[in-house]
């Protein structure tokens, strides 16, 4: 009777590890809305941005120059960027601000901003996909980058 029962639950276990590994690595990718809600505290723009303009191009969609976009608040801390636009496309990023007052938010920050710059530089946008686990990170970074964006707008 012991052999049956443990034989039994034995395979039980295997089936459920399969069918675990399958969700996990075939099903796990097809992400639903419910799946990307999350709750946190709202951004907010708080911080004024600057701009310095050298001259308009009609090679890319922005106007050369230097742009700094106004900082915005996440629950971990701001995030504030300055682009570098050049030949009218975005050419470099600079992180001014990131959370950094707990280690682990630096630890996600120095993960996540240079493929979030990488990202935003290779789609001359913000509009960019998010890295797991580093979601308040992506929406100060975002909503920094567009504001300067949109100060670079030709």
């Amino acid at each position: 009777m012991r052999k049956i029962v443990g034989t039994s639950l034995s395979v039980a276990v295997a089936i459920a590890m399969a069918v675990d590994g399958y969700i996990v690595f075939f099903k796990g990718n097809q992400q639903t809305a419910a799946d990307n809600t999350v709750k946190t505290k709202s951004t907010s723009v708080k911080k004024k941005s600057t701009s310095t303009t050298t001259k308009k191009t009609s090679d890319g969609q922005y106007k050369d120059g230097t742009y700094t976009g106004e900082a915005t608040s996440t629950q971990w801390g701001d995030v504030q960027v300055q682009i570098k636009v050049s030949n009218g496309k975005l050419a470099t990023i600079n992180v001014l601000q990131s959370p950094d007052s707990e280690n682990k938010s630096v630890q996600i920050n120095e993960q996540a901003l240079p493929t979030y710059k990488s990202e935003a530089i290779t789609a001359q946008s913000s509009k960019i996909q998010q890295i797991s686990g580093a979601t308040e990170t992506y929406k100060g970074f975002t909503g920094s980058l567009q504001n300067a964006l949109d100060q670079a707008q030709a």
